[in-house]
């Protein structure tokens, strides 16, 4: 029955696991807006031809519904809506929710390509390798304009911002490549912003991965065209350089000593009061918005002194150095501080 409908309305591929449940959703709301439209246009051949106007003087009766008739009109209508809108929400916070197991990757988009950044490595232009069976998480930003990252298969749309990052997140149960739109118009060159998804099978994509970290050139296989791939270090690596080039190392320890910025040891996840009184989680966005504008969300017991990095640092450097902070944890960071004049502190 899945199949039926979904050929019946030409839907794309289930490749995912919201594919099916979307499209469960789509059906039931299409199939009762059609019942119901075809039970009112039935009614109104029925009315016109029992009550038909019989002669110029005929008036139309005035009619006083019962009460459980104007029940009946408001309730059905009302418990469909509702019906709707609890089956949609619940997919809607499904789909907003990653797992805690999900693998990253920082997506960055700028008219007219998608770049890729994987935190363990690889980074590539346009197309996107993931392992099928695990939850990926997509943390994304725009240099530019505002675009929408959207595969059909997946049933995954979600817009991406200049200045902030938004997140979606899928689950890929089919091997093979499915077709990456910008489905928000971002300029001349909108149609051509595609990129690829290639679902692989677990151990296939471990053998590419090790492949290209002994190898950063492109593999045999690979759409050359299309996929190019670079493998200098890791993100985090990339953000720890990135925040020695910038300064970050004056103000801020990576061993938990306090100083004139908060510690970056522990940071990611934690709980922060700022100087509002309001409490916060220290997650992606709240890094990210404390590096592009640092005087939004002030932490209680710091002066305002930060410097904004706004139009400073690019959507990939921005990435790795937020996953340079999240990597820093009590079992992994260093409890010394970087050699070199670049990270020493500043009294």
């Amino acid at each position: 029955m899945n199949e039926f409908f979904r050929k019946l309305l030409f839907l794309p591929e289930q490749a995912s696991t919201f594919a099916a449940g979307v499209d469960h959703l789509h059906y039931f709301v299409a199939l009762t807006t059609f019942i119901m439209a075809l039970a009112v246009g039935v009614l109104a051949v029925v009315f016109i031809a029992l009550y038909k106007r019989k002669s110029e003087t005929q008036t139309t009766p005035h009619v006083e519904p019962t009460m459980m008739i104007e029940a009946a009109f408001v309730s059905v209508p009302l418990v469909l809506f509702l019906l709707w809108f609890a089956v949609g929400f619940r997919q809607f916070v499904e789909q907003d929710t990653p797992p805690a197991d999900a693998m990253d990757v920082y997506v960055m988009a700028k008219k007219w390509m998608w770049k890729f950044n994987y935190p363990d490595g690889p980074n590539s232009v346009n197309v996107l390798r993931v392992p099928a069976g695990r939850p990926v998480r997509l943390l994304m930003t725009s240099q530019d304009v505002i675009h929408s990252f959207f595969v059909p298969e997946f049933r995954v749309k979600k817009d991406v911002n200049p200045g902030r990052y938004t997140q979606t997140w899928f689950n890929a149960t089919t091997p093979g490549k499915y077709e990456i739109l910008c489905s928000q118009y971002c300029g001349a060159g909108h149609s051509i912003m595609r990129g690829e998804v290639i679902v692989m099978p677990p151990a296939e994509y471990q053998t590419w991965l090790d492949n290209l970290k002994r190898s950063p050139l492109p593999q045999d296989g690979l759409n050359t065209d299309i996929e190019k791939v670079s493998v200098n270090s890791s993100l985090a690596e990339q953000g720890r350089r990135v925040a020695a080039e910038q300064g970050c190392f004056k103000c801020h320890t990576i061993d938990g000593t306090k100083f004139t910025g908060p510690t970056w040891l522990n940071m990611f996840g934690r709980t922060e009061k700022l100087i509002t009184g309001e409490k916060i989680v220290v997650d992606e966005a709240y890094m990210t918005e404390s590096i592009m504008d640092p005087l939004a969300k002030i932490v209680e017991g710091y002066a305002p002194v930060m410097p904004s990095f706004q139009n400073k640092l690019a959507g990939p450097e921005i990435a790795a150095l937020v996953e340079y902070m999240k990597s820093l944890r009590t079992d992994t960071a260093r409890t010394t501080p970087p050699e070199g004049p670049l990270y020493a502190p500043v009294h």
